[in-house]
């Protein structure tokens, strides 16, 4: 897979697919009762990037919904900032996501990811290579 413009800036391997197709995304600093202005986020099983020009230190709990587009699934979780890009957004990782939620993303991801790189069908009678 080849790094997304985000990665390249930040220099960031992703270890996993990303979705970037939720709705609905709302975004608290934990504490705090005011909604943070968020952009379309980059959604993986673990976390997301989400973009944002509010600046948080590493380690800030925030809180998050969103909804899955495919599903419906509305995710409610809380979320440790793992990194800040000043002026750019946040990496995110979830913190006590329920086994429910982590399944939803889990398919929602794994169909995002089979539609845009759907495996290629060998030829009949080619053998893969082994290395």
């Amino acid at each position: 897979m080849k790094p997304t413009d985000n990665e390249k800036r930040s220099g960031i391997a992703r270890r996993e697919p990303r979705l970037q197709q939720v709705s609905e995304l709302s975004m608290t600093y934990e504490g705090v009762d005011s909604v943070i202005p968020v952009r379309a986020p980059d959604l993986s099983l673990h976390g997301m990037f989400v973009n944002t020009s509010t600046q948080f230190p590493e380690g800030a709990i925030v809180n998050l919904r969103f909804r899955l587009t495919q599903s419906n699934f509305e995710v409610q979780t809380r979320g440790e900032v793992r990194y800040c890009l000043p002026g750019i957004g946040i990496g995110v990782e979830f913190v006590g996501l329920g086994a429910e939620a982590s399944q939803a993303i889990e398919k929602e991801v794994s169909a995002f990811s089979q539609v845009r790189h759907p495996r290629r069908k060998r030829a009949p009678g080619k053998a893969r290579k082994s290395l």
